[in-house]
């Protein structure tokens, strides 16, 4: 199985941290090993050889008696004493002792005459024996061990630099947190963005590369709000612009026009001013979809249901399915439009087996408007989001513009949901909301 790298830029940092000061480490204790504790076990070596054959030298010169009682005392043997097996859990700690008894053995070695071989005794009771001369015969005798042939100071070493390595990782943790806020915050502002509000300037007292991020943010936020105000300016002046001359317009047809000419004609111009008025004001609902208003609390069955029984009083009954949903912040006026669009398309393109249904599903308030029309394919299901995209079975419809669904994905997003497409069981469509029941970035 393939080990990726970890996602986030914390864990990246503290990992390659933990990989540094390990190599360090190893680095380190090599050095020590090689350069500092090799050659002190070779100087005891010497100074300890140096002892031996001093005292080789006096038990050789003893009387053969007197030499048979220091022998005695000294606990010598004549046949050669067996190595204890190694053991068979190599600790770390073992493993350096191994490595100082074997330089300290072979320095030891060759500092001694050839006729003097030395033997380790592994064990519970772990004694260097080495043959010496005792009145001109040779003996195996077990020697005192100094503190040197021993891994005391391996054993500080090693725990000082374990709490070292955790220091480091520790303080390049805190560093990391501390170089992390700024990006936190400025995810933050990046989420107030998409949800239509406006976020306070970022500080950019930081480091230089987060500050630079920070006054680079800055600068695109200001961009968007004046390219928002210049948005807003834009619309009203083409809203009042064009409204106008079609207010005059139908008002200089109902005076030029005499009462009881063609009324097929009259209905015809009127119908086509009306088609003129529900594109403008389409383009109006799609290029400002509620960014500028607060979200709040609500219940969204109360708002299901006032619409249900609006549509009810123009004929077109929806089966409702309410379930229980707690206060869901949403705005209402973008809500309603949402909610509209979809009940009226329910109406125009599904026509029968109208209904609303809504339910609790984990973090999110889901809403479905559904019908039993001849359903749409699964290749239109997205292509269906986009601006001026309309279904097969919505071309022969007059008096849309294709944007009726792609504000409805607008406003969802706005509000931190989704919109998906979905066929019914049992024939049509469902187009399912799911809102969060948290205000996206609160």
């Amino acid at each position: 199985m393939r080990i990726g790298l970890p996602r986030s830029l914390l864990a990246r940092n503290i990992a390659l941290l933990v990989v540094l000061v390990a190599i360090t480490q190893a680095c380190s204790l090599s050095v020590l090993l090689h350069f500092v504790q090799r050659p002190r076990i070779e100087r005891a070596a010497i100074i300890f050889a140096d002892y031996v054959k001093m005292l080789d030298g006096v038990l050789g010169a003893m009387p053969a008696g007197t030499g048979a009682a220091v022998a005695q005392r000294l606990g010598a043997q004549l046949q050669d004493p067996e190595q204890a097996a190694p053991r068979a859990d190599p600790e770390l700690l073992q493993l350096f002792r191994t490595y100082q008894r074997d330089v300290f053995l072979n320095a030891l070695q060759r500092h001694l005459p050839p006729d003097m071989p030395v033997r380790w005794q592994s064990g519970d009771d772990e004694r260097l024996w080495i043959r010496l001369h005792v009145a001109d015969l040779p003996r195996w005798v077990a020697m005192p061990m100094t503190e040197d042939a021993h891994a005391g100071g391996i054993a500080t070493a090693l725990v000082l630099s374990t709490a070292l390595a955790l220091l480091a990782a520790l303080t390049g943790y805190l560093i990391q947190l501390h170089l992390n806020r700024p990006l936190r915050d400025l995810a933050q502002a990046a989420r107030h963005i998409c949800a239509g509000e406006s976020p306070p300037p970022l500080p950019t007292d930081g480091p230089t590369e987060i500050a630079q991020v920070s006054s680079a943010f800055n600068q695109m936020t200001q961009a968007l709000q004046q390219a928002e105000q210049t948005r807003a300016l834009m619309l009203a002046g083409v809203s009042h612009d064009i409204r106008t001359p079609l207010t005059k317009l139908r008002l200089a047809m109902a005076m030029s026009i005499p009462r009881g000419a063609d009324d097929d004609f009259v209905a015809s111009a009127e119908g086509y001013l009306d088609h003129i008025e529900t594109i403008l004001q389409q383009f109006m609902d799609y290029a400002g979809s509620g960014e500028k208003e607060l979200p709040q609390p609500g219940d969204i069955n109360a708002l299901v249901g006032q619409l249900a029984s609006d549509f009810a009083g123009l004929g077109h009954e929806f089966e409702l399915s309410l379930g229980d949903l707690p206060p869901v912040p949403y705005r209402p006026v973008s809500l309603l439009r949402l909610l509209m669009n979809l009940m009226q398309n329910a109406v125009v393109y599904g026509k029968t087996g109208l209904g609303v249904r809504t339910w609790h599903d984990g973090e999110h308030a889901c809403i479905a408007v559904c019908d039993r029309g001849t359903g749409i394919a699964a290749a239109e299901l997205e292509q269906l989001r986009a601006p001026f995209s309309r279904g097969a079975n919505a071309r022969g419809h007059a008096g849309g513009t294709g944007l009726g669904l792609a504000i409805v994905d607008r406003i969802a997003r706005l509000h931190g949901g989704s919109l998906q497409f979905r066929a019914r069981d049992g024939g049509g469509t469902e187009a399912v909301v799911s809102l969060p029941l948290h205000i996206p970035g609160a």
